[in-house]
């Protein structure tokens, strides 16, 4: 997963420009590495323990707060926060305060319609988990809704990870054909999902700078006058 997860977010991110760029959360997940914006900072909400190796995190804070200006980020990366969070859509409507105009956002998540989550709601009831237990997984199109009340555009997609969640190594590469069988034949039934979104602004119209002010020309007023006629006895002109 995360070997396909680096490899989309890659490709992504690395003809995305501008000044800043954030990573939220999942510091295992290099998801800027590939990015040539200026500024990419890294936050977490917490700090790596004793022992942990560092990650490069500059800032720990409630997901649900960011403390971040208003339209201040170019990109935010969202690697498989929003399933962890308790506020979710909060998370969205943070997001979107920082972001410029035109900024774009992407988010990785969990597919509730797709082996592994077949197997991780069969877990909640064995008490047999594939994934965290707190994992609540959000469908793509609940996601796209939410985007949308947003004014995000959804422009750009992948599913990936067909294979049955298998922990061991010798299953998995048995059934490794289903991934390129299942990016061909059942697409939207990928484990994981990469969605890109844009900010959008209504009624924003991006302009070049006024380097000269022209007054406005007014019509030349053209003066008018009445033309006397004289008339003879008879009344004719």
């Amino acid at each position: 997963m995360l070997e396909w997860e680096q490899a989309r977010l890659d490709a992504m991110t690395a003809d995305i420009f501008g000044f800043n760029a954030m990573q939220i959360g999942v510091p295992q997940i290099k998801a800027l590495q590939a990015n040539r914006m200026r500024h990419k900072w890294l936050t977490d909400s917490r700090l790596p323990e004793a022992g942990e190796a560092q990650s490069g995190i500059v800032v720990t804070h409630d997901f649900a707060e960011l403390p971040f200006a208003s339209q201040s980020l170019d990109l935010v990366v969202l690697p498989h926060v929003l399933e962890f969070a308790a506020e979710p859509h909060q998370i969205l409507r943070e997001v979107e305060r920082v972001l410029i105009p035109e900024g774009q956002v992407i988010i990785c998540g969990f597919n509730p319609a797709s082996l592994w989550g077949v197997r991780q709601t069969a877990g909640r009831m064995s008490g047999a988990h594939f994934l965290p237990q707190n994992a609540e997984f959000i469908s793509l199109l609940r996601l796209k809704d939410w985007l949308k009340l947003l004014n995000m555009e959804v422009n750009r997609g992948h599913f990936g990870c067909y294979a049955p969640p298998y922990t061991s190594s010798k299953w998995l590469h048995r059934f490794a054909f289903m991934e390129k069988a299942g990016n061909r034949w059942w697409p939207y039934f990928g484990a994981i999902y990469i969605v890109q979104a844009v900010k959008r602004v209504k009624g924003m119209h991006l302009v070049g700078p006024a380097f000269s002010k022209q007054a406005i020309k007014a019509a030349r007023g053209v003066p008018a006058t009445n033309k006397i006629h004289k008339t003879d006895q008879a009344g004719i002109e």
